[in-house]
């Protein structure tokens, strides 16, 4: 595995490293690695008094560091979501001043309360609007694996600083797949948890329409399941905390789709792996139930139409309620932005009431399936440049995005959870990732899947994290 942070953080309580020595790590780390263009704002002096704030209370309160699930792992947040306080975000965009100001938003908070050290922020594409983390303000981040490749996005930051071992794991944001698709280009364990499970406040709130979450990228499963356990708390919406399996006394109907249809097929290889994954799991005894892309087709249309709306008319709403002048923007932003304006409330309306059908669509199908496999990428990472902003045409920005991530959109439309991993690799040693899905409030079931997959060894990290022995 080379490392995760509950290695970190058992290292670090075990008094093998100081939470300084594991922040001077990290910071060498970065200054090393900056031409994958991962980082796109650094506080060395935040970072610093930080791991030093956890090794003091380690002196003079044991018990309060011991209760910190991850006390003095650094890590960092990203350039788009709820507010860290002291961290200026800009949302990757020249719109916005560096300077900070904000208060912790709730689920900052919780970072910080489970012993995390921040010290920066990791790129992110204009407003999220893509795939790949190439901001026009810069750097543009690169896929340590291949860096010509990108990281994916729009928690491409966030992934290439944990897949290079920068951090062990970092803050991420999901609205169209901005937590998978990064994980999938970078070899990491990635879930968009279950709608309302995560903390969105007190201010966040619901700006787009509840389709996005905000939890890490990680590289593991177990350190999946300790951060989303710390952060979703005790409170993760109206669903119920169901056992890892609870279908048939452990034997689980397994949906399988791996044909992605003609429109946006997926490479032979990456519905390979798919297979792989599910006759693996087909050889602990859960029963595998095809699926057909006929029973899908419309929910990803659907899916994607729904995503294109809400997020033109959320830009469009933001840069009207803070009076930005969005002629400083990216091309491909301010177009985003007038087809929001555009947008007529009778089509939004039918957007959001196709939204629920989607959401109607899916809980069918987990009448007769208790999870779904399928593929997470179409294809390898694409070569950086594949989703130029300096354009105006939303269509074909949307359409690419698309095809590169047909199934990415279903989950954050629908509010169901989805997590993908790694299941080997390709020719080119790029990760094959595959992608689960389970119903509302089922994150221990994918997270027991994960795990299971996981443990099969298919994929190891390229780089150790920082502060601990490759």
């Amino acid at each position: 595995m080379r490392g995760d942070a509950t290695d970190l953080a058992a290292a670090i309580r075990g008094g093998s490293l100081s939470a300084a020595e594991a922040m001077q790590a990290s910071l060498a780390a970065a200054v090393l690695q900056e031409p994958l263009g991962a980082i796109a704002y650094l506080d060395a002096a935040m970072g610093l008094a930080s791991a030093d704030d956890r090794d003091r209370e380690r002196q003079g309160d044991a018990d309060r560091f011991a209760a910190r699930l991850f006390a003095g792992v650094p890590t960092l947040a990203k350039d788009l979501g709820g507010p860290f306080a002291g961290l200026p975000v800009t949302a990757g965009s020249r719109l916005f001043e560096r300077k900070g100001g904000e208060a912790d938003s709730d689920l900052a908070a919780r970072f910080r309360d489970a012993g995390f050290c921040l010290f920066g922020l990791t790129t992110s594409p204009e407003f999220g609007l893509s795939l790949a983390s190439e901001p026009a303000i810069g750097p543009i981040c690169r896929n340590p694996l291949d860096p010509a490749r990108t990281a994916g996005g729009s928690s491409g930051g966030a992934a290439a600083a944990v897949a290079a071992g920068i951090v062990a794991i970092a803050h991420a944001t999901d609205a169209g797949g901005s937590i998978r698709v990064p994980a999938a280009c970078c070899g990491l364990v990635g879930m968009k948890p279950t709608r309302g499970a995560i903390p969105g406040g007190p201010s966040f709130g619901n700006h787009l329409a509840g389709i996005a979450s905000e939890l890490a990228v990680c590289r593991s499963v177990r350190d999946t399941a300790l951060i989303f356990d710390r952060l979703a708390g005790k409170s993760r919406g109206p669903f119920p905390d169901p056992s890892p399996v609870d279908s048939d006394n452990g034997r689980l109907r397994i949906g399988l789709l791996a044909d992605t249809g003609s429109v946006y097929p997926t490479e032979s290889d990456r519905r390979a792996a798919v297979e792989d994954a599910a006759r693996a799991l087909e050889s602990d005894g859960h029963l595998i139930v095809p699926l057909s892309w006929a029973e899908f087709e419309w929910s990803v249309t659907s899916s994607g139409r729904a995503f294109a709306d809400i997020v033109s008319v959320n830009l469009a709403a933001l840069i009207e309620a803070a009076a930005l002048d969005d002629s400083r923007a990216e091309p491909l932003t301010q177009a985003f932005a007038a087809r929001g304006r555009a947008i007529s409330a009778t089509s939004l309306w039918n957007s959001l009431n196709d939204a629920v059908l989607v959401s109607r669509n899916l809980w069918a199908l987990f009448d007769s399936v208790d999870c779904i496999l399928m593929p997470m990428l179409s294809s390898a990472p694409l070569a950086i440049g594949s989703f130029p902003s300096d354009h105006a045409d939303t269509d074909l920005h949307l359409e690419r995005m698309a095809t590169f991530a047909p199934l990415a959109c279903l989950a954050n439309i629908s509010g169901f959870p989805a997590l993908t991993l790694p299941f080997g690799q390709d020719v080119h040693a790029m990760p094959l990732p595959v992608q689960i899905m389970a119903p509302m409030g089922h994150e221990p079931r994918l997270l027991s899947l994960a795990a299971r997959l996981e443990a099969e060894g298919r994929w190891q990290h390229r780089f150790p994290v920082a502060g601990l022995l490759s």
